[in-house]
């Protein structure tokens, strides 16, 4: 990694989209040498990929919340169980496995209070390996930079 690639990383992470021809031009490099550190970045796996930045709200999101949970046993498979179901719920849009007192952090999106609470209650409240939940609601979000 050098300046140049720390340059077209945060022009791309500004705009995924962006021609090369216009990256070539704002980080000071011909089209072709841009094409190959592109190229080169993506072939390395430090670009993973290219991703559209929704508006949740137009898509039904009305509700945020980060949840933390606590398991009530720390063996692999309790974790293991408990990742499954949270890879399948839909409301669930991250999963971390963290460190503390409690041993994942969920960012959950549902379209109102309603949904959330039956999210909670019939989703993560009937996990046998749930010991503990703990609500953050999003009332707002002045930076983020989630794609």
């Amino acid at each position: 990694m050098d300046q140049i690639n720390d340059h077209i990383l945060q022009e791309l992470g500004r705009d995924g989209r962006i021609s090369n021809l216009d990256l070539a031009e704002r980080v000071g490099l011909s089209p072709s040498a841009c094409l190959r550190r592109v190229q080169e970045l993506e072939r390395r796996g430090v670009i993973r990929g290219y991703r559209a930045v929704l508006d949740r709200s137009m898509l039904g999101v009305g509700f945020v919340a980060y949840a933390t949970v606590g398991l009530n046993t720390h063996t692999k498979a309790s974790q293991e169980a408990f990742e499954r179901a949270m890879e399948v719920a839909p409301e669930v849009v991250e999963c971390h496995n963290i460190t503390g007192s409690v041993e994942y952090l969920l960012r959950i999106e549902v379209a109102d209070l309603p949904a959330y609470k039956a999210f909670h209650t019939d989703v993560i409240g009937t996990l046998p390996q749930v010991n503990a939940i703990t609500s953050y609601v999003v009332m707002g979000s002045p930076k983020d930079q989630r794609a």
